[in-house]
């Protein structure tokens, strides 16, 4: 597949660097020559020198012929004038980033299809939902939902007083049907586990489960649920406001911004919530607006490093769900690993979203989950493809790679050995990158 990203910011390079390892013909396309220097000093992809909507520009980076055509300049209205020229000019699929959620409202979907633009994306949107979701489920690192919920993945960090603990898993599986453990990161490594193999303390675990057996598997990996009323963000950026604005009215919220005129304008957007200028990393500040009696503590400064530290400050400080957001990818495993509760970072995000168009077969959604080097697909079977042929256990998939559930007549099942797949199973595969490519031959 003929891929052209045009913008060599953060979400452009990543997901450059993501797709590159698929064997896809990548053009990076920025009209920075010294960044794209940069960049081709570590990264296998062409870089080209142009501008964003400059026609003759596009039209020798090949944009005619072009598969999929990213927009991901920080500016919207480049991205989008960027797409609907692409488009004009012959791209068959073009995708861009936004800032407008208004944009994403569905009575506005048909309107931007007319223009040339196939699908729209909003990182900052996608992070706040994913925060929201780490607040509601506070006994778990990460959540997603498969087709409305008929299967969940959830990441279970192993502590210990975890009764499931130095079991195999055959055997703690044999208890329940209903859950499989699909993967573990240990000691910075993604294991795609067997019936042998055991869980160990400070093993971050990934079950996928029906809904009705979560509350089974947090009892035996020891985790207890508990309430989060009050709520603390650190940073008043774009994530920060739709976090509150999510939240809605349920929540006591402070959001804590540097910035006098940007603090300014979050009181003006939010109206749920307290806004305070001032600095976040003042610990006498932070005592005097009530930290110790938060129980959620949320960094969303921008600035890694102060995410990271300032969370740390609040556990601390006896806040029991912290959340950072860590753009810098280096810096995920070290928070994981110093007990930071959930992590967003808008790159894997963003990846995680365009993704699945990259992909031969047809794939509903795609998660790049972090504090792994792994992703979780939802395929559609075809007819007449191969994972319908015969039985799982005979069907040679690849090693790093498992079949967790699959939702079949709008019911999520468990896989096993002997599971059939039929034609137009909705299947939950966990894989590590080396097996992405093999996958699609299954599906297709």
């Amino acid at each position: 597949m003929k891929i052209l990203i045009v913008g060599a910011g953060e979400v452009g390079t990543h997901l450059a660097k993501m797709l590159s390892k698929d064997e896809h013909d990548i053009i990076l396309f920025d009209d920075d020559q010294e960044k794209l220097d940069s960049i081709s000093a570590t990264l296998d992809v062409l870089t080209i020198s142009g501008g964003a909507i400059s026609i003759s520009d596009l039209k020798d980076a090949g944009v005619g012929n072009c598969d999929l055509f990213i927009g991901v300049t920080p500016l919207e209205d480049r991205n989008i004038v960027a797409c609907q020229l692409a488009k004009h000019l012959g791209a068959k699929k073009t995708i861009a980033r936004i800032d407008n959620q208004e944009f994403l409202f569905p009575q506005n979907h048909d309107y931007f299809r007319s223009l040339g633009i196939d699908e729209l994306i909003y990182p900052e949107h996608l992070a706040a939902k994913e925060i929201v979701t780490n607040l509601k489920q506070t006994s778990m690192r990460q959540i997603y939902e498969f087709t409305g919920g008929r299967l969940v993945l959830f990441a279970v960090k192993i502590r210990e007083n975890a009764p499931m603990r130095g079991i195999p898993l055959k055997e703690l599986r044999s208890s329940a049907c209903d859950f499989v453990v699909v993967a573990i990161s240990r000691d910075s490594e993604t294991i795609i586990p067997h019936g042998d193999d055991i869980i160990k303390v400070d093993d971050l675990v990934f079950f996928v489960a029906k809904p009705t057996t979560v509350e089974m598997i947090l009892q035996k990996a020891g985790k207890e649920k508990f309430v989060i009323k009050n709520v603390m963000i650190l940073g008043g950026s774009r994530i920060a406001m739709k976090t509150a604005i999510r939240l809605g009215d349920g929540f006591n919220i402070k959001i804590i911004e540097q910035n006098k005129e940007r603090a300014i304008k979050v009181t003006s957007k939010v109206s749920n919530a307290l806004v305070i200028h001032g600095d976040g990393r003042d610990l006498e500040l932070l005592r005097s607006e009530g930290i110790e009696q938060m129980d959620a503590f949320i960094s969303v400064t921008g600035n890694s490093e102060t995410n990271i530290l300032s969370c740390q400050l609040a556990k601390k400080m006896g806040v029991k769900r912290t959340i950072a957001e860590v753009e810098n990818i280096d810096y995920i495993d070290f928070a994981e690993k110093i007990g930071i509760g959930g992590v967003i970072n808008k790159k894997l995000l963003a990846a995680s979203y365009i993704y699945r168009y990259t992909m031969n077969a047809e794939v509903i959604h795609v998660k790049c989950l972090t504090a792994t080097d792994a992703e979780a697909l939802e395929f559609i079977a075809r007819e007449g493809s191969k994972v319908t042929k015969c039985i799982l256990r005979d069907l040679d998939f690849p090693k790093e790679a498992t079949i967790g559930g699959y939702i079949r007549h709008d019911q999520g099942f468990i896989a096993s050995g002997s599971t059939q797949i039929h034609p137009g199973d909705k299947v939950v595969v966990f894989t590590r990158p080396a097996a992405l490519k093999k996958l699609s031959k299954y599906f297709k």
